[in-house]
């Protein structure tokens, strides 16, 4: 066995540990399993909510649509540091909402302030669909860090395999309280690894940061505008703002956890306030990608042009470093996004009221979307970057029905969101299908999200003139205005 693969493997087993010390006790509490009990502090939000910044898309995805589409790549800084901005208002009303409620899962949400369980169960559906793709990034991150570390195709199968059995062993074991301990070492080893990389891979291979660009320039200009096909002015823009909306308006499931697990309001509203500045490390891998334009073929995977600099320039033991860095990176949010899907199903999908039941379903769900997602990753690994955009595109769909609830309750008939929300997954899943991410350069979700609120609006103003017609005839004595409360909300 090479010292790389042995370092990667201990790696692997130690962030594995982490998670294990991570459960207090034995509990058969789905709340506490999920959210932690609703107590953590500041400092233990902050490594939750600043984790979902570093993933398997950081370290491989993001170099990797670099080193194809140049410049168009930084849209991912823009869209979380304005993603933030807008948590900072959101956040705090879903946490209240949350604790007053009872909610677990972004489901609950929707079902509570709308009044409809069904609301509810297909907006956790959709989520589940729109979540698998990300939770197969990082399965298939797992396995590409270690066939490109190793050059065995081998080892990278079995890195999937003992990854996934490790994330659903440390999930079951400690929930979310395992999530947040492997979070603190995540975020550490991430952190020291991707800036000392982003100082040295430009110095070692071409003097600088100053000279790579200035090579860029000369050897690859359009690397550095956005004019690079199929990764225009259009595509940057419109994939920044589905992703903006999807983010800041928690259309990602797995967001809840950390929101939820908070023990105030005031913790979340200080970590938005810094988070994004935090977000400006992730520009560091960018650097790495304009370096591996100037260094490696254009017949390089994409994805892997990080890790293949790396191997290159380092010597074995330091490649199973940054080697467990990027597992980290995929091994975390793995963690959580099987939490976030777990949970949909047990409270919002599965038809189970009993909490001793939804638990176990929650366990199950936890073992069957790991078995999923990395079945899917050994037989179709998809380019990180599009599995990352269809997932924004899918589940931005959902952000019309929760930015809307967090005005009022029940601003409009539960089946008139229903009925955008499928028309807008439905029209996302048809043109990502025909056409991939974009077409006319245009990011697929935003004509799903068109259709959405088209079909809102429509709705809307459908309700408001028949509540009007009635009041007319004189036989809106039992008719419920837009907006007003109705007279029962289960939660869950």
């Amino acid at each position: 066995m090479s010292t790389t693969l042995a370092i990667a493997l201990a790696g692997m087993a130690a962030i594995a540990a982490c998670g294990m010390l991570g459960r207090r006790r034995p509990s058969g509490d789905l709340a506490d399993w999920t959210v932690g009990g609703r107590n953590f502090g500041a400092a233990t939000v902050w490594f939750l909510q600043a984790g979902e910044i570093f993933t398997a898309f950081t370290f491989l995805g993001l170099v990797g649509l670099v080193f194809t589409g140049g410049v168009a790549a930084l849209y991912v800084v823009p869209y979380l540091a304005v993603g933030y901005i807008l948590l900072f208002f959101v956040g705090p009303r879903i946490w209240r909402l949350g604790r007053e409620r009872g909610y677990l899962t972004q489901g609950d949400f929707l079902a509570d302030r709308y009044g409809s369980r069904v609301l509810g169960a297909v907006s956790a559906v959709f989520a589940l669909l729109f979540l698998f793709p990300y939770l197969q990034l990082q399965i298939t991150g797992l396995g590409l860090v270690l066939e490109l570390v190793t050059g065995d195709a081998a080892s990278g199968a079995v890195s999937m395999a003992a990854g996934t059995v490790l994330v659903v062993v440390f999930v079951l074991w400690a929930g979310v309280r395992g999530v947040v301990t492997t979070a603190y070492f995540k975020d550490a080893v991430t952190l020291v690894v991707i800036t000392a990389l982003a100082v040295v891979v430009p110095i070692h291979y071409a003097g600088g940061l100053g000279n790579v660009f200035e090579r860029v320039a000369s050897e690859r200009p359009e690397l550095l505008t956005l004019q690079v096909e199929g990764a225009g002015p259009v595509w940057f823009f419109t994939s920044a703002l589905v992703s903006v909306l999807g983010f800041g308006l928690m259309g990602l499931p797995f967001l809840w956890n950390s929101v939820l697990s908070a023990g105030s309001a005031r913790a979340l509203r200080r970590n938005y306030a810094f988070l994004p500045l935090f977000t400006l490390v992730v520009a560091f891998p960018v650097t790495l990608g304009f370096t591996a334009v100037l260094v490696l073929s254009q017949d390089t995977e994409p994805n892997g042009s990080l890790l293949t600099l790396v191997r290159e320039m380092l010597p074995d033991p330091l490649v199973g470093v940054v080697a467990v860095a990027a597992l980290t990176a995929s091994m975390v949010p793995a963690a959580s996004m099987a939490i976030g899907v777990s949970t949909l199903v047990a409270r919002n999908v599965a038809p189970v009221r009993s909490p001793r039941t939804q638990f176990w379903v929650n366990h199950a769900t936890v073992v069957a979307a790991c078995l999923a997602a990395l079945t899917l990753a050994l037989l179709r690994p998809d380019l990180l970057a599009n599995l990352i955009l269809l997932t924004y595109a899918g589940l931005v769909q959902i952000t019309p029905a929760i930015a809307l609830a967090l005005w009022r309750r029940r601003p409009v008939h539960p089946a008139v969101v229903l009925a955008g929300m499928t028309a807008g997954v439905a029209a996302t899943l048809a043109l990502s299908t025909l056409y991939g991410a974009a077409l006319a350069g245009v990011n697929a979700g935003l004509y799903g999200l068109g259709v959405n609120l088209a079909v809102v609006g429509i709705g809307a103003l459908a309700e408001r003139a028949a509540v009007r017609r009635g009041a007319r005839d004189g036989s809106a004595g039992g008719a419920r205005e837009p907006g007003e409360e109705p007279e029962s909300a289960p939660s869950g």
